[in-house]
């Protein structure tokens, strides 16, 4: 198949709007929340000299990402956090942000592969693969022993071919009335090929095939994969959250006279004659403007209890706004160690609520520390949508067994330790939502929203959605006083064939390619 003719893909920079490099008429602004996003947003005010006021309701930063310090059984202190992440290298946003603390990204261990493990043995590997799209993915499915090429005729080249061709306005059209199950059942692709290639992916944004939009859908695959020019592997952090990013990013936000207000939960919101004022148990703050970067329950909270933030068609986007199905996080102490052949990262499907497994003695620098000095090994469990119905005691049966189907070294060990937990907090991406999402902008001048939940002018996931939508509510906030931004990087925001001809052609190209191959 001839490919030279095709664009290629490179990331997209949009540059800052103009004006003054630095505040100078005093503006103040109240961030509530330490995550992600709220620190994004503090960090890029703060930087062109606002005065900002960080408040967060735990007693940590971090949000959805923090890091906590908790005991062993045997006394020894670690660091816990809400489960593995992944550090993807087209996170430009993200990365960018955490150069402030590490310039050279030296926290940032790159992986070689991560497997992806299936019930009877079945594996596939995503090292080795070109780093550029589209030979990535067609090398991915030409190499994989659970598609054949009869297997690839039968797949409609309608929905095939819009997997390669994202463009929001027209793929929110078409598919956002869509499951994401409806979506691949319509693919028909052989049932292992389709557990294997994309069941873990439809499953890794916490959200159930049959309730996520096929449109959502389609732009991560667009975002990690079809549109992605930074190749398929990933970076992890090499220690933890608490030590390696959210210990280092205070310091530099005092270091820029950020105020941060931690155990402080935000009540209420009032706007009046240009003023906001941002009221908690200790009091008001008063400011020029505000980002609300919480999670989807507590901006319907705050919301809910400020009357002076009203907009009928807004709140209505508002309350649309919900969250997905639980996800449970299990990290077991083992006295033996893992199997030399396994990898740190590996993602799961066919083995019941079972989605990923990590090695953090493989990658982490304080499990690796006792993992040595015990002989042990530090695994840790993940399931991303757990049905609601299901008990701690369903959840953590059903979790073991995948364990000890893939990784038998386990099978008759007892955890020397052990933390377990269920969490409710990662936005749902339902059918037909898209429309009703609402924006970092909202209509009062001198608010902005931020997190992963919000509609973005850029393809983005997770937590470089939630690094993105911290930075455009900083810019957005300082554009409007007038100051300079900060440039802001995506990958492409439309596919290799979001044009007619582009389409039009790949189907031609790879049609005769394929009647060759048969022959």
């Amino acid at each position: 198949m001839n490919l030279s003719s095709m664009r290629p893909l490179q990331p997209q920079t949009f540059p800052a709007r103009g004006g003054l490099l630095r505040a100078k008429s005093g503006e103040r602004v109240t961030v509530v929340g330490g995550g992600l996003a709220g620190c994004a947003a503090a960090v890029c005010l703060a930087e062109r000299g606002v005065s900002v006021t960080l408040l967060e309701r735990d007693s940590q930063l971090g949000g959805r990402v923090s890091g906590w310090t908790d005991t062993l059984s045997d006394g020894r202190s670690f660091e816990m956090e809400r489960g593995f992440h992944a550090f993807f290298r087209q996170y430009y946003n993200l990365r960018d942000l955490i150069r402030r603390i590490d310039p050279p990204l030296s926290s940032l261990t790159p992986l070689i592969d991560y497997p992806l493990l299936g019930p009877g043995g079945r594996s596939e590997s995503f090292a080795g693969l070109p780093q550029k799209p589209p030979m990535n993915l067609i090398s991915l499915v030409m190499r994989t022993p659970t598609l054949g090429l009869r297997d690839m005729l039968d797949i409609p080249t309608g929905p095939a071919l819009d997997m390669m061709a994202y463009r929001e306005a027209t793929t929110f059209e078409t598919y956002d009335q869509m499951s994401a199950g409806e979506f691949l059942d319509n693919l028909s692709f052989p049932e292992d090929a389709r557990q294997m290639l994309f069941d873990i992916f439809a499953h890794s944004f916490f959200n159930p095939q049959h309730e996520m939009s096929a449109a959502e859908m389609l732009k991560m695959f667009h975002f990690y994969f079809t549109g992605n020019p930074e190749g398929l592997v990933f970076d992890v952090l090499d220690g933890p959250f608490s030590t390696r990013l959210w210990d280092p990013m205070r310091r530099y936000l005092e270091s820029l006279g950020v105020q941060i207000e931690l155990d402080t939960e935000v009540e209420k919101l009032a706007h009046e004659s240009g003023k906001w004022t941002t009221t908690h148990a200790a009091g008001d703050i008063s400011s020029e403007g505000v980002v609300l970067a919480v999670t989807v329950p507590a901006l319907q909270s705050i919301l809910s209890r400020s009357p002076s933030v009203r907009h009928p068609e807004w709140d209505s986007k508002i309350l649309s706004l919900d969250v997905t199905l639980p996800f449970a996080v299990w990290r077991l102490w083992y006295p033996n160690p893992s199997n030399s052949s396994r990898a740190p990262f590996a993602g799961t499907t066919g083995v019941g609520l079972l989605d990923n497994i990590s090695l953090y003695h493989l990658f982490e620098d304080e499990s690796e520390t006792w993992a040595k000095e015990t002989g042990g090994s530090v695994v840790e469990l993940h399931a991303y949508a757990v049905p609601e119905d299901r008990t701690e005691e369903e959840i953590r049966s059903d979790l073991i067994q995948g364990l000890h189907a893939l990784y038998p070294e386990y099978a008759n060990v007892q955890p020397l330790d052990e933390r377990f937990f269920v969490r409710q907090d990662c936005p749902a991406f339902r059918t037909g939502s898209f429309a009703r999402r609402p924006t970092v902008q909202t209509p009062f001048p001198g608010l902005c929203l931020a997190g992963d939940f919000v509609r973005l002018p850029v393809p983005s996931a997770l937590m470089e959605a939630a690094a993105t939508s911290g930075l455009i509510a900083a810019n957005e906030l300082l554009a409007g006083w007038g100051i300079k931004g900060h440039a802001y990087k995506s990958v492409p925001v439309q596919g290799l064939l979001a044009g007619p001809k582009e389409a039009s052609d790949w189907l031609a190209q790879g049609s005769r390619s394929l009647a060759r191959l048969l022959r």
